[in-house]
């Protein structure tokens, strides 16, 4: 009883010092029609819980007239007695206590365990305006904030955080700090699905000219001899595109010339397709793996000089093929935010690597990679088509080559000269296209085998079919016994 007496008599003139300070606020607090009061009807033993908000307030009205307050943590919260039925609470700080209150004859009158946390009205009523169909829950656990509840998609998720984020930083442009104080734990509803065609579409076109004129021979006077050799290196492309060639002689002087021009044009075109959750990375692949010989590891099985040695190639594999990895996030309805890289690889002469093998005369021949490779984040809608990247590249080389001084010569100068010319065309573009999709039924989907079957021996001996078309919709089948339709391809 002596330490509880200590305790309360502290208590009281912490709320004579208090009530000295902020009588006014008080008494206003009591006269706002919308304060939120705390009505005991009779003696309660036990404590209720009290949610406050720094500096708010709540009234308390008690049956009996109070003697005695105890407050456990006057630095957390305050009570303020104004009358003998009536006191206020206020919250100071973040943090729990409790209070209770005694009468004349040191009964308990009632009892509160008050918790004090931040107050969240305002992010209330933001998140509320800003996102209105919202089902969003602000708690305050501690310091810190908890978001809980649905939303439609993932951008009011982050709308909502970064709400709270600014509202704990006093709504200052910056909020150093806050972000670890606010758990989001907003649940998306509906899951959003987004379908992604890519496609990659490239031209090349190259142009290969050569022309030369190769001599050999001697000439001589007396017992001085000339011997002369020259030949067409063909530098722009390495090599003569072909051994065929028209020689002509003239006494010791042989000449064959080489002429040879080549176009090519290759087309590349790949339309990767693949459907993701919003949020969720997927990755698409098609391709396969080339091996890479990497050199040759020899061992001999003796050790007697000159014993045979066996060596075994070392191998690995490179992967190519058309590669996708995207990962969508809906940001609203019909907007949807990507992030994609894609790959498309195949294999080249270009640059090819000639590796010889041990002890023979046999070569092995690496072949490279042409790889073209885009990674981009884009905002599109659902339905529509971005060019993500595209490439024209022009590229031309023109060499010639020949004997100094005489491939000058205004007639004869072709004769001692070779010209290769070199020209390569490029265009690539790849496009990108998001949809938003639903689950639908298997027999709205299509396969690629749909309407496939084997033919009949008949029809596959007599007519050379390789398979027949059934059950096309809206087509009446023909008898069995007789045969309709175009003999040959079958187009569909």
């Amino acid at each position: 009883m002596a330490a509880r007496t200590a305790i309360s008599v502290a208590a009281l003139a912490a709320l004579i010092a208090f009530a000295i300070v902020a009588p006014r606020a008080a008494v206003a607090a009591d006269a706002m029609a919308g304060a939120q009061t705390i009505s005991v009807a009779a003696d309660d033993s036990s404590s209720r819980s009290v949610e406050l908000g720094v500096s708010k307030s709540v009234v308390i009205d008690l049956p009996r007239d109070i003697k005695d307050v105890l407050v456990a943590d006057p630095k957390i919260a305050n009570a303020v007695v104004r009358s003998s039925r009536r006191a206020y609470i206020i919250g100071i700080a973040t943090g729990e206590t409790n209070v209770f209150f005694f009468d004349a004859d040191g009964k308990q009158i009632a009892g509160f365990d008050i918790a004090v946390r931040r107050d969240l009205n305002g992010i209330r009523q933001v998140i509320k305006e800003v996102i209105p169909d919202s089902d969003i829950t602000v708690q305050g656990v501690g310091d810190g904030v908890v978001l809980s509840g649905t939303v439609q998609n993932a951008a009011e998720s982050q709308q909502a955080y970064d709400i709270a984020v600014r509202m704990l930083n006093g709504g200052t442009s910056t909020a150093v700090g806050q972000g670890d104080k606010v758990v989001n734990a907003i649940v998306v509803r509906g899951g959003d699905q987004v379908m992604l065609k890519v496609t990659v579409a490239e031209v090349e076109r190259d142009v290969i000219k050569q022309l030369g004129i190769n001599l050999s021979g001697a000439l001589g006077y007396g017992t001085a001899v000339l011997n002369f050799n020259n030949t067409n290196p063909f530098s722009a492309y390495g090599q003569s595109l072909s051994g065929s060639s028209i020689t002509a002689g003239w006494q010791n002087i042989k000449a064959t010339l080489q002429a040879m021009e080549q176009a090519g044009v290759i087309h590349t075109l790949a339309e990767p397709t693949l459907t993701a959750i919003s949020g969720e990375e997927a990755t698409f692949y098609a391709g396969g793996q080339f091996p890479i010989l990497n050199g040759y590891s020899c061992s001999s099985t003796s050790t007697t000089p000159g014993a045979p040695v066996t060596c075994q190639p070392s191998i690995s594999f490179k992967n190519f093929g058309v590669s996708l990895n995207f990962t969508p996030v809906v940001l609203s309805a019909g907007r949807i935010s990507l992030t994609v890289k894609t790959d498309v690889s195949d294999l080249s002469t270009e640059n090819s690597l000639t590796i010889p093998e041990p002890g023979t005369t046999a070569t092995a021949t690496v072949p490279s990679i042409k790889e073209r490779s885009a990674s981009a984040t884009v905002e599109i809608p659902s339905g529509g088509s971005l060019a993500m990247a595209g490439l024209i590249q022009d590229s031309t080389r023109h060499n010639l080559n020949g004997f100094p001084g005489l491939m000058e010569l205004p007639i004869l100068g072709p004769l001692f000269k070779s010209n290769d010319y070199i020209n390569q065309r490029s265009e690539l573009m790849i496009l990108v296209t998001p949809y938003i999709v639903r689950a639908v039924a298997e027999k709205q989907l299509s396969r690629p085998d749909d309407g496939f079957a084997d033919p009949s021996d008949p029809s596959q001996i007599l007519l050379g079919n390789l398979n027949r078309i059934y059950g096309v919709g809206g087509r009446t089948d023909p008898p069995p016994d007789t045969y309709h339709g175009k003999y040959g391809f079958i187009l569909d």
